[in-house]
């Protein structure tokens, strides 16, 4: 759910980067205020002759035949996509024989938007709840074409908590998502320590002033997101501008300090 420069930090930043981050404004519990968040997304389908179709979701393609049946994606996962009516395709995602996701799409009678009515099961039982509206992007007809989401719906609550983390680093904790982000707030490459992170993934943190932080995500070197994280002057407010090269518009969300 959830697909994204900076100036060198001085050298005097470095120096007081244990003492920022034990007493850090970032730390705290903050909660989504999904009305004032933007999270844009872009898919894109293609039928490759017959029933299959090719599917880019911001990750590797993945070609499958639209037959329902569970088939070889990305990331040793498998996924299905069937068709339930002639407006309406069900997609689900499985890893390890456990259903990871899924999601109904439902078109249009003219064919220009989409609804995805998406849902995350969580290993707990939890249930993470989005839905988005798609407007086509150039050609296409039917569920082919380029897809960009014109506005997206968070039925979950979502919350995260930042703590201080191995003296000059920041903890952020996703509960919903089971997920602990650690950074360094050095400037430097660190490999990743999320279970997911996969091999080559890294992450890098700068303070590039005292109220807004920047991390580089990399993979194999390749930057795959930056996340500019900044406070509002009476530091009730964090906006997380979220930025994927190759797409037009950033995630904004906009989180208030419980």
């Amino acid at each position: 759910m959830f697909k994204r420069v900076a100036k060198i930090l001085p050298a005097a930043c470095l120096a007081t980067s244990a003492a920022w981050a034990a007493e850090s404004p970032f730390i705290g519990q903050w909660t989504l205020d999904a009305s004032k968040s933007r999270m844009p997304d872009e898919m894109k389908v293609a039928n490759t002759g017959g029933k299959k179709y090719a599917f880019d979701f911001g990750g590797a393609t993945e070609t499958i035949a639209l037959d329902g049946d569970f088939q070889p994606g990305y990331g040793d996962t498998l996924l299905s996509v069937k068709t339930q009516a002639p407006d309406t395709w069900v997609v689900e995602r499985k890893k390890d024989g456990r259903l990871l996701l899924k999601a109904t799409w439902k078109l249009s009678k003219d064919g220009t938007t989409l609804t995805d009515y998406f849902r995350q099961f969580d290993a707990d039982g939890s249930t993470l709840s989005m839905d988005y509206i798609y407007r086509r992007s150039g050609g296409g007809s039917g569920f082919s074409g380029d897809w960009q989401s014109i506005k997206e719906t968070m039925n979950s609550p979502f919350t995260m908590q930042v703590k201080a983390f191995d003296g000059d680093g920041l903890s952020f904790i996703t509960p919903s998502q089971h997920t602990t982000r650690n950074v360094k707030f050095d400037g430097k490459d660190h490999p990743k320590d999320a279970a997911n992170a996969g091999n080559g993934a890294t992450a890098a943190g700068k303070l590039t002033d005292e109220r807004t932080l920047l991390v580089t995500d990399k993979v194999a070197g390749n930057v795959s997101d930056t996340k500019e994280m900044t406070l509002s002057a009476d530091l009730k407010t964090l906006t997380m501008k979220v930025s994927v090269p190759g797409r037009d518009h950033p995630n904004v969300m906009v989180f208030e300090r419980n």
